[in-house]
């Protein structure tokens, strides 16, 4: 999932030489111009929300952070998840919450149940390349509003299941001659993140074959060539992206880096949260990104569990 929080600060490496800007967050301030000199108020921070999330992908690490956050914020964890998997019966330890894992063969039947109980829950998935346009079909058909955080599938499909049938959804990944993604050995496609920012080079003229992006998968590599903590093997996310003209008189690179996987869990939490409050408010808008959700301010601020 992309997400736009600042990513932890890392120490140098052999692919990473950018310096790193650190600030202080203060308290939010409103100025009001009703008496002659500026009075200086505190904003009081928005309500907590509280409301019924589904994570499906429980079995993953990212689904598994994700749920975390999830009841870590004050959201009501759905204790339902679902797995690829018939023959699996399960169930997973999130907090105080036993999370039962379904198959997908009970998929429509137990997400209907949930719809009957909790009629404003919103889901957020994190699954597999390969389920992405058959879940977002039944969310789809169901009226269940959802954060598609699984990167791959048809996504041009998976647009126009939401589009056919004006369901809300938050959709997101969440550039250049030369790209180079290192990601931990489970991961099975391609950066979602990488292939967004190469469509913005796209967009500004910039030609590129995807064929010729670098993948590293390999954890020595990760290590020795990448740079990566080795602490962070099993969940990070490392880009680099490089622009050369055609003469190589000029380059341009530039690199963003994320170890763990909380910045992303608390993003896809941030989403869920903004999406319901779509949903609650009717917005004519159905379908979002985390542009949306930064445009709107609806990021809270960034910590780690």
């Amino acid at each position: 999932m992309l997400s736009l929080r600042p990513p932890c600060t890392l120490s140098p490496a052999p692919w990473r030489r950018r310096r790193t800007l650190h600030g202080a967050a203060g308290t939010p301030q409103r100025v009001s111009a009703a008496a002659p000199s500026a009075i200086v108020e505190a904003v009081s921070p928005p309500a907590r929300l509280s409301f019924p999330i589904l994570v499906n992908g429980c079995t993953g690490k990212m689904g598994l952070s994700v749920a975390e956050a999830a009841t870590s914020s004050g959201l009501h964890l759905v204790p339902i998840s679902f797995s690829s998997r018939d023959t699996l019966d399960r169930t997973v330890r999130v907090g105080h919450t036993d999370v039962r894992i379904y198959g997908p063969s009970a998929r429509e039947d137990v997400l209907s149940s949930v719809i009957d109980e909790f009629p404003d829950v919103v889901v957020v998935d994190y699954t597999a390349p390969d389920s992405v346009n058959a879940n977002a079909e039944l969310y789809c058909k169901l009226g269940l509003p959802f954060v598609m955080g699984t990167t791959g599938g048809d996504r041009q499909l998976l647009y126009k299941s939401v589009q056919d049938s004006n369901n809300y959804a938050l959709i997101s990944p969440q550039m250049g001659k030369q790209v180079l993604e290192s990601h931990q050995a489970g991961k099975l496609d391609i950066s979602g993140t990488a292939k967004a920012v190469i469509a913005c080079f796209e967009k500004l003229g910039v030609s590129y074959d995807m064929n010729r992006m670098v993948k590293i998968r390999d954890p020595e590599q990760q290590l020795e060539m990448v740079g990566v903590p080795e602490e962070h093997i099993e969940g990070h996310a490392f880009h680099l992206y490089h622009l050369t003209s055609p003469d190589d008189s000029v380059s341009f690179e530039f690199q963003h880096n994320v170890c763990g996987r909380s910045i992303y869990a608390e993003g896809s939490v941030d989403a869920a949260m903004f999406l319901h409050r779509k949903v609650r408010s009717n917005d004519s808008k159905r379908i979002y990104d985390m542009i949306d959700v930064l445009r709107e301010g609806s990021m809270r601020p960034y910590r780690t569990f």
